[in-house]
């Protein structure tokens, strides 16, 4: 029996969050036989011959010259700065408790378009917000036992990511989104090699290192491509939640591969912040539905993927 576009478009944010872990989980397992630097080198080079090979496929222009434009740069700044501080984050804490941090996105992103670009925000969003904000000092608890500098990292990269995904609503249509995929993805790649000497160096790789990061290019890629599917099926309000399902695949795989039993903080916190997120979704489909859709933004979709 055939899906109903709502039901296939979540089942395809789902896989899409599942690829976004997987390649999350790679990048971490490698942690202890390189440096974070030559990780993202690596798995840079791979994902960019994935991007290229796709953009071939799909036979998209490539005019140098469009990235020269000033959202496409600060786009390019942003995913660049999220990658680095997520990584700094991933490589020193627990997968589940930098994915609930991450899980602020949606909340940043509808922050970010009220303070930046003057979109109205409703005190029940602002509530949202300010819950979401609590569970995020759940989680992180500063001043408490338990507390690690390295989560800082983590919400920096939330910052880093709403400046992306806040800038991604600005580039021009006529910029194929391949295009900035591919230029994005050589920038981190360009990075990353500039990192391998202040991180400690170039360390001798066998294929044991190597697979895994061929791997998360693919799956990284393979998550791009699914949460691309997902947002052409289906309602978004009915299809944004499974963005969610990120978490759920980070405890499970934290678990199964590094032996990660998330404790009762990161479980209440990353609760309060997917909770407010929802809620927030929730009163932008409303105010959505009393303005041109045209107008209507969905911060839940913002895309995901370091």
């Amino acid at each position: 029996m055939a899906l109903s576009p709502n039901l296939r478009g979540a089942l395809f944010m789902s896989i899409a969050m599942a690829g976004f872990t997987i390649n999350d989980t790679l990048m971490k397992s490698v942690s202890a036989s390189m440096n974070m630097g030559q990780a993202m080198l690596l798995r840079g080079i791979f994902a960019t011959a994935l991007l290229l090979l796709l953009a071939a496929r799909e036979n998209v222009p490539m005019r140098p010259g469009m990235l020269m434009q000033k959202h496409v740069l600060i786009r390019t700044v942003g995913e660049v700065g999220a990658t680095v501080t997520f990584l700094l984050a991933l490589f020193q804490l627990p997968l589940a408790i930098v994915t609930a941090v991450l899980q602020a996105l949606p909340l940043g992103v509808t922050l970010g378009a009220a303070l930046i670009f003057s979109e109205p925000v409703g005190w029940r969003r602002w509530g949202a917000i300010i819950a979401g904000f609590l569970g995020i000092l759940i989680i992180v608890r500063p001043g408490f036992e338990g507390f690690s500098a390295w989560s800082l990292c983590a919400l920096a990269s939330v910052v880093f990511c709403v400046i992306r995904d806040l800038a991604t609503r600005r580039i021009p249509r006529a910029v194929p989104t391949s295009l900035v995929s591919t230029a994005t993805s050589v920038s981190v790649t360009l990075c990353g090699a500039l990192l391998v000497q202040p991180f400690g160096g170039w360390t001798p790789v066998t294929l044991s290192d190597t697979a895994p990061l061929a791997a998360g290019a693919i799956a990284l890629v393979f998550g791009y491509q699914f949460i691309i599917a997902a947002m052409r099926e289906g309602d978004i309000s009915f299809i944004a939640p499974f963005r969610y399902t990120g978490l759920l695949w980070a405890i499970i795989l934290g678990y199964i591969v590094f032996g990660d039993v998330p404790d009762a903080a990161m479980l209440v916190g990353g609760a309060v912040v997917v909770a407010s997120g929802l809620y927030a979704l929730y009163r932008e489909q409303v105010v959505g539905k009393k303005r041109p859709i045209t107008e209507s933004t969905g911060p839940g979709m913002a895309p995901d993927g370091t």
